[in-house]
């Protein structure tokens, strides 16, 4: 017999009440926001009718505090799997319209579900937090219940991608999950994150302080770090993770999504050589040669807003994934500084664990000097890129385009520091410090003693930088692989990437190292 007319249709009335969340009012007022609603987001973000829902009728019945009987469709979170560019891709999205998107035991528990579920399929993981917090109601089983997310997050870290977006309040406890994640996005309006609001900070300590000095994208864009990238609307940030997906590897076992099978082209690049000026002391625009190196000028900066001394992204090279880590003379002329190594540090890291080449881009004169940074522990931070690059054994590509000082040059992968391949321009220095001022320290007396001291000084910085600051001098030490002209780095670049695709290196069996956090 076929299955009853009212059976079909109570699963029916069952399916549409759990399908309309907080219902069509609710949803109307956040439109008007500019706000999509969570299952908007979701259908925007997955590749049509390929999502496959968990839990839609789950929900917690609180019959506490004025609870009881209160609908609480889908329990405000909808959990599931689908599609994106052919690739499966976990995704969680927090419904504001019930409940406020408070996390009770329930949510917390779709949210668990869906994290074990993305570990053991070994695919990433898309999380789209628009909350009010824990759901006071529930009590300690909220505390108990971002609890039990967080260890998940951290359990799937170095296993799967997971990427937060931030396109609502954020707040409290509820910032440590995106915050363990690898990547965050957030909403330039309607979003906010932050553990201690203005009116808990004015109580507290008597500052008088706005949300968006604290909690707005463009303070943790610019100032915390704490972000990645700001979306104008909740469209750009859907668009900017499936664009960051598409860089990024399923999985921890498989390779990036390389692009084999398209002709290579080898052929120089006169560019390159027309982007070093003929003032040495003229800064290079870095992103002129990353565009000129990435395929089609595609590169996806990453943290663009922090820390602007150094450049983090990702690209394809004739076709092969590449994360790009790169000095830019044009602020702080290229230095390093705390913001910059812990930036640069924990992008290697990323790339490292997910199979992903890095190209070092080399134009630095140094650390950054001065009491705030020495005080502000630039010897710890600093220490984290060393850490991060002599403990990372995927390909490494190293291209000295001029300064290389210091401590600053072994940071910026030495071939000391495990790089495969180390090229150099024609116009490329290493040394501990500047000719000039190398001279000045060695040559001291012969400088002060002579006619024409600064004629002198000239003429014994060129001689220092010919005999032991040039990339010649460098390449008869084997210190780099090669000397190269700029207009043949592509080609180079390129090859040297495919030829260390096969890259395997074995380390001492560890737990971990200990990172000088």
């Amino acid at each position: 017999m076929p299955i009853s007319k009212t059976i079909l249709d109570d699963f029916k009335k069952r399916r549409e009440v759990a399908l309309a969340g907080g219902g069509a009012k609710k949803l109307e007022a956040r439109h008007e926001k500019g706000i999509l609603g969570a299952r908007e987001r979701i259908e925007q973000l997955f590749q049509a009718g390929t999502f496959m829902e968990m839990g839609l009728h789950a929900q917690h019945t609180c019959t506490q505090f004025g609870m009881a009987d209160k609908a609480m469709p889908g329990d405000g979170v909808i959990t599931g799997v689908g599609y994106i560019d052919g690739r499966p891709v976990a995704a969680y999205s927090q419904d504001f319209t019930v409940g406020g998107g408070a996390l009770g035991r329930i949510h917390a528990k779709k949210i668990c579900d869906l994290l074990d579920y993305a570990v053991n399929a070994g695919i990433p993981v898309i999380g789209i937090n628009d909350s009010g917090g824990a759901r006071i109601q529930e009590g300690e089983e909220s505390l108990s219940g971002y609890g039990q997310v967080f260890f998940r997050n951290v359990l799937l870290s170095g296993v799967v991608p997971q990427v937060s977006i931030i396109a609502g309040p954020c707040a409290g406890g509820a910032a440590y999950s995106p915050a363990l994640t690898d990547f965050l996005i957030m909403t330039r309006k309607n979003a906010s994150m932050f553990i201690c609001g203005p009116d808990v900070i004015k109580a507290a300590t008597g500052a008088k302080v706005t949300m968006a000095e604290i909690g707005s994208a463009e303070a943790h864009a610019s100032i915390s770090g704490n972000i990645h990238f700001i979306a104008e609307d909740d469209h750009h940030a859907l668009e900017i993770s499936k664009k960051l997906l598409s860089f990024l590897p399923t999985n921890n076992v498989v390779d990036p999504p390389h692009i084999f099978g398209q002709k290579l082209d080898l052929s120089p690049v006169p560019g390159f050589n027309e982007i070093v000026p003929e003032d040495p002391k003229a800064p290079i625009d870095v992103f002129q040669v990353i565009a000129l190196l990435a395929d089609n000028a595609d590169f996806l900066e990453v943290q663009r807003d922090f820390a602007p001394n150094i450049v983090v992204g990702f690209c394809r090279i004739e076709g092969i994934v590449s994360g790009i880590i790169a000095n830019q003379p044009k602020v702080k002329a290229g230095t390093l500084d705390i913001d910059a190594s812990d930036k640069s540090s924990r992008f290697i890291r990323f790339c490292n664990i997910f199979n992903i080449p890095i190209v070092n881009l080399v134009d630095v004169p140094g650390f950054l000097p001065g009491v705030a940074q020495e005080r502000g522990g630039i010897i710890r931070h600093g220490a984290k890129m060393l850490f991060a690059y002599a403990a990372a054994t995927v390909p490494k590509i190293t291209v000295i385009m001029r300064k290389a000082y210091g401590g600053a040059y072994l940071a910026m992968c030495s071939r000391d520091l495990g790089a495969d391949f180390v090229f150099a321009w024609p116009t490329a220095e290493i040394a501990v410090m500047g000719a000039e001022g190398a001279a000045n320290i060695l040559f001291k007396k012969e400088i002060s003693e002579a006619e024409d001291p600064k004629a002198k000084a000239a003429e014994l910085a060129k001689e220092y930088r010919e005999r032991f600051a040039s990339p010649y001098a460098a390449a008869g030490k084997a210190m780099i692989t090669d000397v190269i002209e700029p207009a043949q780095t592509r080609a180079i670049v390129a090859m040297a990437l495919r030829n260390t695709l096969s890259k395997r290196e074995t380390r001492p069996p560890k737990k971990h190292g200990n990172i000088p956090l």
